[in-house]
This record gives C-alpha cells, structure tokens and sequence, in this order.
C-alpha cells in the first residue's frame, strides 16, 4: 500500500477522532460531577463507551471478514458521531450512558477494521513502526483534544465539548469515505470459511498457551492504567488540588503532547531490539506515575507527573496492538483480534470502575496507588513471561523463499 494513502486512509481520520474523543477525557467526568452523580456513577459515565466496545469486540471481529474493512471503518465513525451530537441536551445519567455504549460499538468497529487492516497490509519487519505511527497519530489528536474541550467547557460549557466530538467524527467518516481506496484487503469477503477461521484461533491459542494467557493479563493491567488514568488526573485535579477545567485539560494536554512525541522512538525500539524494549519500560514509568498523583499538590506538580505518565504511555505506542498483530494467525486475523482486544478492553473498563469503587469507599489516593501497583505487575510480566515475538526483516525474507 502506498504511503499517501496510509495516511489519508487511516492515519488522518484516526487523528481526527481522536482529537474528539480527547476533548471528552477532561469534561466528561467534570459533565457526571456536575450532575451530581457519585464517584461510582461517574466512574461507569466514563467507561461506558470502552463497556460498548469491549461487548462487541468479538462479534465485530468476525463481522469485519463479511462487512469488508473499508466499510467497518465507515459503520464505525458514523455510530460515533451519531451519539455524540445528542449529548448536548439535558439527558439523564441512563440515556448518557447508552450513548457511550453506542460510541463504545462504534469504535469496536472502527479500531478492529484499522488494526486488521495494518496487520495484513504491512510486512511484519516493519509493523512496529507502521502501528506506533498509528498510535502517534492517535496521540497529536488526543494531545489537543484535552486542551480544547476545556477550554470550550470553560467558555460556553461543559455540554459545547460535545458539539466538538461529533464535527471531528463527521471529518473521520468523510475522510474515510474519500480517502480509503478499494481495494482486496478492504472489500467485503464472501460467506463460508468461518468454522476454518476459528479453527486456526483456537490452534494458535493452543500452541501458544502460556504466552498467550501471560500476556493477556499483562495487557489487561497495561490498559487498565491507560484508561483509568484518564479519570484520575480530572478527579484528583478539580477534587484534590482544585484546578478549574481549563488547567485540568493542559496538565492533560501537556502530558500528550510528551506522550506523542515518543512513537517514532518506541516504533524503532520494536523492530530494532524486540517489542520488550518499548512494552518493559512503558508500563513501569506509567506505575510509578501513578502511584505519585496522590503526592501532588499544586498545578507544577500535577504538570509534571503528567510528563512522567504522558513519557511512559508514549513509549509503548502501538505496543500492544502490534504483539496482537504478530500472534494473529494468518487467514484469521480479525477473529483473533477481536479476542485480544477483548481482552484490553477488559482492562480499560475495569480501570474506571476500579477507581471509582476505591474512590467511593476509600479515597483517590488509594485508587492511584492500586493502579500503580497495577503498572509495575504488568512490566515484570512483559519481561519474565511473555516471549519476544519481533521477526527481522531478514528472517522474513528468508521464510517467503522457503
């Protein structure tokens, strides 16, 4: 596939998708608190949508195959900006709910589609640096998406971020319509072959056992301290230190703007020296981070523990989706990666809650605390018990010609 049309393709709409669903990282708990929703209802508000995704996940996995990739990805940003605009009116916690379990669908759609695409479409010497790019490009629309909601929230209100995320969901679905060509790998397959697909899922499952479940709960605590910091640092934020919503969305857009800065050095450190050299280090900084938010006391403080978690996070961009890629069995990519981003989303939905629940009976700082710990577990586990799945260009080489 040609470059130009990687990143018209794919990388331009994820930006702009990711620059909407950033600008709901800072405002949407403010949004829950505002209500008055306690810290258990707040914690289920901002995981609803990673709830709808991590339902749908394996049925979109196997759909994608019929649906053809081109079309997931249009499905999917078009179910994103169309419960996203409703969110400006007065609703209550249930109906907010349910439209982030419809976003929480879209983007099962849109990210399995994506990530099939890259693993199929880009040689496995390279997939490092192709996926971190992904995640780089994910990360510069984030990194504004903070700031900006804020800064919206501050001026017309909370409710006008809202407006935001949708217009960039309607740019992602227009981009992906125009800019996506037709091709063999995004066009619909026909019917048949589903038993033969799973039956490969479950023999790679098999032959892989013990790596598979190490790195499944690795996974699971990696995006169950990517996601619950997300809440973390708006609570602790506004509930702790005091910060209004537009400080809250720069110590959040700082940390991004870090966080972006390192996914051409994480996607060289993976194909260079092995996928552990960017997954060992990510997940550890990210711990310790956590673990100090309760020691913050001020704006400088949070800044610079942003930094600290916005490094960590940065170095494994596009580390998690690319062990996916590299365990996926050929021919049965979709069904194998609905699985494992299963299992992520597991993690990003306990995040939340997980600080919530510890919130609601203890306190946030214990919630950090706990996540952090969470961290630490999940780089020791990368580097004792999960394999180094890096293939080299020249080994690649040399299996196409035997």
């Amino acid at each position: 596939m040609r470059r130009n049309e990687l990143w018209l393709g794919v990388y331009l709409p994820t930006m702009l998708l990711a620059l909407g669903q950033g600008a709901l990282l800072a405002t949407l708990p403010l949004y829950a608190d505002e209500l008055g929703l306690g810290y258990t209802m707040i914690a289920v508000v901002s995981a609803a949508a990673a709830i709808g995704t991590l339902l749908t996940d394996v049925p979109a996995g196997a759909a994608i195959h019929r649906i053809g990739l081109r079309r997931s990805m249009f499905i999917g940003t078009a179910l994103v900006a169309a419960s996203s605009f409703p969110l400006v009116l007065d609703l209550p916690a249930g109906t907010i709910i349910a439209l982030r379990i419809m976003a929480g669908i879209g983007t099962a759609l849109w990210g399995l589609s994506r990530h099939s695409f890259i693993a199929t479409a880009i040689p496995a010497a390279t997939r490092g640096q192709a996926i971190a790019t992904f995640g780089g490009v994910n990360r510069i629309g984030i990194f504004g998406g903070p700031a900006l909601g804020g800064a919206i929230a501050t001026v017309w209100g909370l409710q006008s971020s809202f407006v935001l995320t949708g217009v960039m969901s309607l740019l992602a679905l227009i981009t992906v319509a125009y800019a996506l060509p037709k091709t063999d790998e995004t066009a619909p397959r026909a019917r048949g072959g589903s038993r033969h697909r799973w039956q490969l899922v479950r023999l790679t499952m098999g032959a892989n056992k013990r790596d598979l479940t190490a790195a499944g709960i690795a996974q699971l605590f990696a995006q169950m301290i990517r996601q619950g910091r997300q809440l973390l640092i708006p609570l602790i934020g506004a509930n702790v230190i005091g910060l209004s919503a537009a400080q809250i969305g720069l110590v959040m857009t700082i940390s991004a703007v870090v966080d972006m800065s390192m996914f051409f050095p994480a996607g060289y450190l993976m194909d260079r020296f092995g996928r552990k050299f960017a997954t060992v280090p990510s997940f550890f900084i990210m711990g310790i981070g956590l673990a100090l938010l309760p020691f913050a006391t001020s704006f400088a403080t949070m800044v610079a523990i942003g930094i600290l978690i916005g490094f960590g996070n940065g170095l494994g961009s596009g580390s998690m989706m690319t062990l996916g890629a590299d365990l996926a069995p050929e021919g049965a990519t979709g069904e194998f990666l609905g699985i494992w981003r299963l299992i992520g989303d597991i993690g990003m939905v306990t995040g939340p809650l997980l600080v919530g629940i510890i919130a609601a009976n203890l306190d946030l700082s214990r919630s950090a605390i706990v996540l952090g710990i969470a961290g630490v577990t999940s780089s020791l586990m990368f580097l004792f018990l999960v394999k180094e799945t890096r293939i080299s260009s020249d080994t690649q080489v040399v299996a196409k010609t035997t």
